[in-house]
């Protein structure tokens, strides 16, 4: 899925030929899972219609500071347009547009919202050739270049007076690659890898019946989901759980018990940059499953049960570059057996998390420190889990910076 999915994109029409190609960077969008809303210029209207935009947005279009409503005028605020919008696409950006925004003249509802505007700006120009080459227009390029304004390359073509060369707006498939390209590099954890496991592990008794511990999931779910909006590319191994997930940008590989847990974490394990092991793998499992279900009436006196791998151990073992992120839900000497295992395991960090007046295993909710290689501990609040993982994920880039440094 894109980067794009879910981010909130305001599209600034002005009055040039290519905005007619507005619909289709729309449509486009929309089928990334984009929130799509659009202010035009007065001029651009005579190009591309309101209604076309609106119905393919799906949203109301604003191109006059006022709109009339039952003969009332209602005022279309650009500051609340624009602090809504997580990316602001400014296409096509005629001359007389470009000049206004490098000048900061605000006379229509589109440059009062750039001039509101905090997110990142991309402006795609689209005029003729001679005019696109111009001193005078390329310096106010320039100008909007050094005031942190993204302005797209320009495409090579047949213009719209008949001449052939540079000036032609980027195609809407151009316009989405390079703003995607430009917001990935931007991101912290953009290219890396992740691998999170998460929820629990069912070890069969037979078909049946299983035991295991207690998880939800909701933790290494949180973790996946923040890491990925951060620019990572997420594998996430999830334990049997009903949790319902939202995975875009993230490959969730379902596994039963702990040995399918720890095959898939070894498969993907070398290729990783961060490895978050969050998952709850049972302790132990029997020694032999039986192939139908016991009945209750004969009775069961005991069930031999062995150890399992302990999967984060083995990691800790064969890790070369990968910064190796446990979990440690203790009931007593809390900080010392957290520390303790942190380096029996070999780990970069450990999280630690607190069992206080609620129970972190079933509740929205979490409470942790977070200890690193140099047993230097950060601790943190109760919050939302995803507020949590949030926490932890920025632990782990300013700990993985540090090893960079």
């Amino acid at each position: 899925m894109s980067v794009l999915a879910q981010k909130n994109i305001l599209i600034g029409v002005s009055g040039g030929i290519a905005a007619y190609k507005i619909p289709l960077l729309v449509r486009q969008l929309i089928n990334f899972k984009s929130n799509v809303k659009v202010v035009m210029t007065p001029s651009s209207k005579e190009f591309v219609t309101p209604l076309t935009l609106s119905t393919v947005s799906k949203n109301d279009v604003f191109s006059e500071f006022t709109t009339e409503k039952n003969n009332n005028p209602t005022w279309n605020n650009h500051v609340e347009l624009a602090e809504w919008a997580d990316i602001f696409i400014i296409a096509p950006a005629t001359s007389n547009t470009i000049s206004s925004m490098a000048s900061a003249r605000c006379d229509n509802l589109l440059l009062a919202c750039y001039l509101s505007s905090t997110c990142p700006v991309f402006v795609a120009p689209a005029m003729d050739l001679e005019m696109y080459k111009n001193t005078l227009n390329q310096t106010n390029i320039k100008k909007l270049v050094s005031n942190n304004t993204n302005v797209l390359p320009v495409g090579s073509g047949s213009l719209a007076s008949g001449l052939e060369g540079e000036g032609r707006m980027l195609e809407p498939n151009e316009i989405i690659d390079y703003v995607e390209n430009k917001i990935k590099k931007s991101l912290p954890l953009n290219s890396l890898n992740f691998l999170i496991t998460a929820g629990p592990t069912h070890e069969k008794i037979d078909p049946v019946r299983y035991i295991g511990n207690s998880s939800s999931g909701k933790m290494g779910y949180s973790l996946a989901k923040i890491a990925s909006e951060l620019g990572a590319n997420v594998k996430l191994l999830l334990g049997p759980t009903n949790l319902s997930m939202d995975l875009h940008n993230i490959e969730c590989i379902r596994v039963q018990d702990s040995d399918e847990m720890y095959s898939q974490t070894i498969k993907y394990f070398k290729e990783s940059d961060i490895v978050i092991f969050s998952a709850a793998i049972s302790d132990f499992k029997p020694k032999k499953i039986n192939n139908s279900k016991i009945k209750k009436e004969s009775g069961l006196d005991s069930i031999d049960l062995q150890p399992t791998l302990d999967i984060l151990k083995e990691l800790g073992k064969i890790k070369t570059s990968q910064f190796l992120v446990g979990f440690a839900l203790e009931t007593d000497n809390v900080i010392e057996n957290a520390k303790s295992k942190l380096k029996s395991k070999n780990l970069d960090a450990i999280v630690v998390n607190k069992i206080g007046d609620f129970n972190p295993i079933s509740s929205d909710y979490n409470q942790i420190d977070f200890i690193n290689s140099n047993l230097e501990i950060t601790s943190f609040e109760k919050k939302l889990k995803i507020d949590v993982s949030n926490d932890i994920i920025n632990q782990i880039i300013e700990n993985v910076n540090k090893t960079k440094n």
